[in-house]
């Protein structure tokens, strides 16, 4: 569903004390207190990230904004953080450009399963300069009214479940939670498995109690939400490179001083190279993390058939979003 701009333009107005606050103090210069609602664990990279954010937008602007940070979905549930920026009760957040593509179809693109080369390639296409990105991004803020502010390495997704899985049969009527939108719900279904929409704040209960018997995230996710302890077997399927992307309000963002918006996205750039580079140099440990905790690896030396699971994603892709994104993956694949 799309946003229709005036309705948009109206709600944002009237929410917007509710994520921002101004303090005028004489002459001096305004200050501004902003929150950042995300669902991930405080101490998780993808969390930490928010707070250094907070404390590098302070340290550009002396004071001048203040980021409060709400992790753990304390401001909502994936749908609701992105609804919440969109219409300006939250002024910022994250999440995966294929939960924003509930609200902007288009930006599902850059989830697609097997689309990027290696990491510098999706870097270089998720960087708000890049045009695929700038493209995107002006979508983005026409159709729901919020920016990219940054994207950051997210991690590439892996397969987890009870049991082992080295084929796309070995998944036959396999319940896998998938994030509720279109591409990734496509990506588990391509696996072999029956795909099962599920939030993310809700996931360690569907897998204790069975409702789901596996799920999908990098190796990063795993560790920090210690998977382990309800789920046995790491497949590494490797079916989704992806970033995180950071949002703004954009009637937010348009209300700053040109200093201010100059001091955030320097600040936002430093984040999204920290971050990226963290979860980047801690994906082999936090695999040997998970060989510690317990769980097994299954990679392609183990006999799994990545070839299988990418051909069987690649024609359910081919089908169903060829049509929709077919000049967005000829100027993605054009990136160098």
């Amino acid at each position: 569903m799309v946003i229709q701009n005036k309705f948009r333009h109206i709600a944002t107005t009237l929410a917007a004390a509710a994520s921002l606050t101004v303090m005028a103090h004489g002459a001096q210069a305004q200050e501004y207190e902003l929150n950042y609602g995300h669902m991930n664990s405080p101490t998780s990279v993808v969390g930490l990230q928010a707070d250094w954010l907070a404390e590098e937008v302070a340290k550009n602007t002396d004071g001048a904004v203040k980021i409060d940070v709400y992790p753990s979905s304390q401001l909502g549930k994936i749908q609701e953080l992105a609804e919440g920026v969109s219409m300006g009760s939250i002024a910022l957040s994250h999440n995966t450009a294929g939960a924003l593509s509930s609200l902007y179809e288009d930006f599902g693109v850059l989830d697609t399963p097997y689309l990027y080369r290696d990491y510098d390639h999706l870097m270089k296409v998720v960087d708000i300069n890049s045009p695929v990105m700038a493209e995107l991004n002006q979508g983005l803020i026409d159709n729901t009214g919020m920016r990219v502010l940054y994207a950051f390495y997210f991690g590439t997704r892996q397969l987890t479940a009870n049991m082992a899985v080295k084929t796309p049969a070995d998944l036959a009527g396999v319940k896998i939670r998938a994030i509720p939108s279109p591409v990734y719900l496509t990506a588990v279904e391509g696996l072999g498995a029956a795909p099962v929409p599920v939030d993310w704040s809700e996931v360690p209960t569907a897998l204790a109690t069975g409702i789901v018997q596996g799920q999908e995230n990098p190796v990063n996710v795993a560790v920090d939400h210690k998977l382990y302890d309800v789920q046995t077997h790491m497949m590494l399927t490797g079916h989704i490179s992806a970033a995180e992307i950071v949002v703004i309000n954009e009637d937010l963002w348009q209300s700053f001083p040109q200093d201010i918006k100059d001091a955030i996205t320097k600040a936002a750039e430093t984040v999204r190279m920290k971050a990226s580079q963290m979860i980047l140099d801690k994906e082999a440990g936090d695999l040997a993390k998970l060989k510690e905790a317990g769980m097994t690896i299954i990679g392609p030396d183990d006999g799994l058939d990545v070839a299988a699971f990418r051909a069987g994603v690649e024609k359910l892709v081919h089908e169903r979003f060829d049509d929709k994104f077919g000049k967005y993956y000829e100027a993605i694949a054009a990136v160098e």
